[in-house]
C-alpha cells in the first residue's frame, strides 16, 4: 500500500554559493579519483588526538565504489577545472538510502559542497518516496559530523533500526572508540 502523504519539496539551500558547485553522477571514471579525495578529507582528523590515527588509515578501494555509481546513489562536487572535489556514495538499505562514505577535498571543505552533495542526497530520498530517509552513522562531537548533519536537519536514532545498530558496533570492533559513533536520520517534511 502506497503511503498517500506525499513528501513536501525540498527548498533551495541558501548556504550553497550561486553558480557553484557543480553536483553530478557519477560515472564509472570517476571511481579512481574517490579514494584519493577520501584520503584528503580525512586529514582533518590529524586535528583531534583521539582521532588522528583516520587521517592516515585505509580508505575504500576504487571498485568498492562502482555499485553506488551504477545504482545512480553516487554523486560527485566538480571544482572549477572539473576535478572531483568531494563525493557522497550510499546504498539502499531496507527503505532508506544509507550513505556509505561522504568526504569533500581537504582544499575544499567550507565552500558549500559537502551541503550541495547532502542536498542532492535528499532529493533522491524526496523522488523516490523512502519511508526511512537518508542514514548514517557518524561522530557524536566532532564538528563536521553529527553537529553538521544536526544544522541540514538530521535527528540522531536513540533506539537504531538493527542494521544500523549492528553498523555502530562493527565500528566500534575495527578500532573506533566506544560510544563516539551515533546512527541519523533525515526525512523529507510532510504536507499536513
Amino acid at each position: 500500500m502506497m503511503n498517500s502523504r506525499k513528501p513536501s519539496p525540498i527548498p533551495a539551500d541558501p548556504t550553497i554559493p550561486q553558480g557553484g558547485p557543480v553536483i553530478r553522477a557519477g560515472r564509472p571514471t570517476d571511481a579512481a579519483a574517490l579514494p584519493a579525495t577520501e584520503r584528503s578529507a580525512a586529514q582533518r582528523f590529524a586535528s583531534i588526538p583521539a582521532l588522528a590515527w583516520l587521517a592516515t588509515g585505509d580508505v575504500m578501494p576504487a571498485e568498492a565504489y562502482l555499485p553506488c555509481i551504477a545504482a545512480g546513489t553516487c554523486w560527485v562536487a566538480e571544482d572549477t577545472d572539473g576535478a572531483i572535489a568531494g563525493f557522497l556514495s550510499a546504498g539502499i538499505r531496507h527503505d532508506c538510502l544509507h550513505i556509505l562514505e561522504f568526504s569533500v577535498r581537504q582544499d575544499m571543505q567550507g565552500q558549500g559542497m559537502g551541503r550541495a552533495l547532502l542536498h542532492a542526497a535528499m532529493l533522491r530520498v524526496q523522488q523516490t518516496h523512502m519511508p526511512g530517509g537518508l542514514t548514517l552513522t557518524t561522530f557524536h562531537d566532532v564538528a563536521w559530523n553529527a553537529p553538521f548533519y544536526r544544522a541540514m536537519g538530521f535527528e540522531e536514532l536513540t533506539s537504531p533500526a538493527p542494521w544500523l545498530a549492528e553498523l555502530l558496533a562493527q565500528e566500534e570492533a575495527q578500532g573506533l572508540p566506544p560510544g563516539s559513533r551515533c546512527a541519523m536520520r533525515w526525512r523529507a517534511a510532510e504536507k499536513g
